[in-house]
């Protein structure tokens, strides 16, 4: 039944499936991380408080969960500890590589697709498309999204709009994980997402290739 209490257990749901809390689901998705507070769950007057559906697009494609798997966890088809479940989730492995190592040659082609030797393996917990690789963070340049150690799975075929984080590599072997403020035919425009650190901005034949990050481990 699609009622206030079972849309806000499917996102404690989710969340547990992706071992996080609701705050840190929040953070995920890159909305506040009170949003999904049990106290922003009713008004002072007793009322009602649903998500929006833009935060819920957002937690999804930060996840990288399908509306229907959101939906299965609505109607209480599917256990938060089912993605351990083969079964339940598909999985499947895709290259891994350290985000230090990206900038090597013989690991991309020009569209930013895994080729070459070199790459580990990692399972990821859905089924993503065929194009899909991941990096592992190193170091503390994209703190406080992102921690050493963390792993960004990367998708070249997807789409890209502003505030999206991506991953950028530059025709002289420099990789980077931004956000993404502006695109035009002639400049990429990234925020760093660690205040410490500069924001950039390249001319596009600078770029070799741009590619969007849908979720990450943490």
């Amino acid at each position: 039944m699609f009622s206030h209490d079972r849309v806000w257990a499917a996102i404690d749901a989710l969340a547990e499936r992706y071992s996080l809390t609701a705050s840190g689901l929040a953070r995920r998705a890159g909305l506040d991380p009170t949003t999904f507070n049990k106290s922003k769950r009713y008004a002072a007057d007793g009322r009602a408080r649903w998500p929006s559906t833009e935060s819920l697009a957002k937690v999804m494609d930060a996840t990288g969960a399908s509306i229907d798997e959101f939906m299965a966890l609505v109607r209480g088809e599917m256990e938060p500890s089912s993605k351990s479940d083969a079964s339940a989730t598909p999985s499947r492995s895709i290259p891994l590589l350290g985000l230090a190592q990206a900038g090597v040659g013989g690991f991309f082609d020009d569209g930013g697709f895994p080729v070459g030797q070199g790459w580990d393996v990692v399972e990821f917990p859905s089924a993503p498309t065929d194009a899909t690789y991941a990096l592992e963070v190193s170091g503390d340049s994209m703190l406080p999204l992102y921690r050493d150690g963390d792993t960004l799975i990367v998708a070249p075929g997807a789409s890209i709009r502003r505030g999206d984080r991506v991953v950028l590599k530059t025709r002289e072997g420099e990789v980077m994980a931004k956000i993404l403020h502006r695109q035009t035919l002639r400049t990429v425009e990234l925020l760093s997402m660690n205040p410490e650190h500069p924001n950039r901005s390249f001319d596009i034949s600078e770029v070799e290739w741009i590619a969007r990050i849908i979720w990450a481990s943490q």
